[in-house]
């Protein structure tokens, strides 16, 4: 979808200049959030380019999961079954810390499993997805100056071209350019240790690889080889102090820490990636600063421990996506773009904190392995189990929406209705109105608000008011309590 250009303006001279083309919303960054943010926004028909300083996708095969809440998600946008159908679907347990407790039984959503899947087919997928709904991406371009004013942003680019837009979002990482020429603090921890993580295929027999991980194991916790099958192994080994991430890892580097830790190399060859981490922690202060957002990696880094970055950021893509929209599209109420930061900010937080004490477990000190071993004896309580899964898939999140019921402010699971499944009713990216009473109406909102009314709903309650992001707004029965929390999250009614 192409933006009209806007009217030429005089400059002192005389002489005519060209005013950039004004897109509602610049993203930098074409990753997995940045991707998903622009199909979001347009969803909702608003004017996406995204701006990605790569020439190329990544050509490196990593693979990554998608935990519950992702593949969720993704169901309510009609997008599961093409990750699906690259995926392969594994246990949803043994998540914190590396400790092996199967998932507890009855989890609370119809994914309740992890999804392997290679980074960048999900990076794939997601482009081709937003390209689909109308976006714009630019791949070559590097965001290297931003200006804003009451109107809009005004982006340049290392080509010394200048673009711009109403609003700009950072999607550009750990290391973001959009967090940095806006000033945002970025505290935290740096990083103290550091770990190669690859995939590669090894020389000697599956039994002797099985040996020396049991051995080295249970005094390394941050050390494994993990089969993927085809004589490929997922190879994890730490190495002391923080290395220089700006230099890639070669495998002559796997070989020599595997040979420091382990005695052996195990003959590793043929590597389709690799990689290292270390376990810097930083938050961005604000998620926010006028019309310039951050989301993802560019507000928050941590150490992989759980698996939970990339499915953090997609997240915040969707809990921004209809905000925004809403925004730009003149119906938000006052606050709304404020509850972006307002709701994922403390979910970045808890994460952060929970990979620091996953780490933590993870130390081979007597302290932390003393600790490690009571854990491992309390999550045989279901109860500690569940918690612990809830937390790092992302199902347990509960955003305080005020007193009410404990459904107020959670997600609610896919159950069916009268049309099938309730996520199939959610592709459009607009609210809903679950009613099983038959006598409410989204009424003036039903531009922005769709209305199921549905008395056998597999649902305990009587009505219920969704978000486009799936979180239950409103519980009740009452049309006068519905209409306030209609404006509250929906705005004017229309007409």
């Amino acid at each position: 979808m192409h933006s009209p250009q806007l009217p030429a303006e005089s400059s002192s001279d005389g002489r005519a200049e060209r005013v950039p083309s004004m897109f509602d919303v610049i993203i930098a960054g074409c990753g997995p959030t940045g991707a998903l943010l622009a199909a979001e926004l347009r969803l909702h028909d608003v004017r996406v380019l995204v701006l990605e300083k790569e020439t190329e996708p990544k050509s490196y095969v990593r693979i990554v999961g998608l935990h519950i809440r992702s593949l969720e998600l993704m169901e309510t946008r009609g997008l599961l079954d093409r990750f699906l159908a690259h995926g392969r679907r594994r246990p949803a347990g043994g998540f914190f810390a590396a400790i092996n407790k199967p998932a507890p039984e009855g989890l609370d959503s119809a994914h309740a499993y992890l999804l392997g899947i290679p980074q960048p087919v999900v990076e794939r997928l997601l482009e081709e997805h937003a390209i689909e709904l109308g976006a714009q991406v630019r791949r070559g371009c590097a965001v290297t100056g931003l200006q804003q004013d009451d109107e809009g942003v005004t982006v340049e680019l290392a080509d010394g071209e200048h673009l711009r837009s109403r609003y700009l979002v950072g999607c550009d990482g750990g290391h973001s350019t959009v967090r940095k020429l806006l000033g945002v603090g970025f505290p935290g921890e740096p990083s103290r240790t550091d770990t190669l993580m690859g995939e590669m295929e090894v020389g000697v027999p599956p039994e002797e690889i099985a040996a020396k991980v049991a051995e080295i194991g249970a005094i390394h916790r941050r050390f494994w080889l993990r089969p993927f099958g085809g004589g490929v192994y997922s190879v994890v080994v730490p190495v002391a102090g923080a290395a220089d991430r700006a230099r890639p890892p070669t495998l002559d580097d796997f070989r020599q820490q595997l040979r420091t830790v382990a005695g052996t190399d195990f003959g590793v060859h043929s590597p389709r990636w690799l990689s290292r981490f270390g376990d810097a922690t930083r938050l961005a202060e604000r998620y926010r600063a006028g019309r310039v957002l951050l989301a993802g990696d560019a507000a928050h880094i941590h150490p992989p421990i759980g698996g939970q970055g990339l499915n953090l950021g997609l997240q915040d893509a969707v809990n921004l996506g209809w905000k925004l929209a809403a925004q730009i599209r003149g119906w938000a109420p006052d606050t709304l773009l404020d509850t972006y930061q307002a709701e994922r900010r403390p979910v970045a937080e808890d994460v952060l904190d929970n990979t620091r004490a996953q780490l933590e477990l993870l130390s081979d000190e007597p302290g932390p392995q003393a600790v490690r071993r009571l854990l491992t004896e309390l999550m045989d309580f279901d109860e500690v189990n569940r918690r612990l899964i809830e937390k790092i898939t992302a199902i347990g999140i509960r955003y305080d929406f005020g007193e009410g019921p404990d459904l107020l402010g959670r997600r609610l699971r896919d159950i069916e209705v009268r049309q099938g499944r309730l996520y199939g009713l959610l592709h459009r990216g607009r609210g809903l109105l679950l009613d099983r009473t038959g006598r409410l109406t989204a009424g003036g909102w039903s531009d922005r608000v769709d209305h199921l009314a549905d008395p056998a709903a597999a649902l305990d309650a009587p009505c219920v008011l969704l978000r486009p992001d799936g979180h239950v707004a409103w519980i009740g029965d009452d049309q006068r309590d519905l209409d306030a929390h209609l404006s509250r999250w929906f705005g004017t009614p229309a007409g």
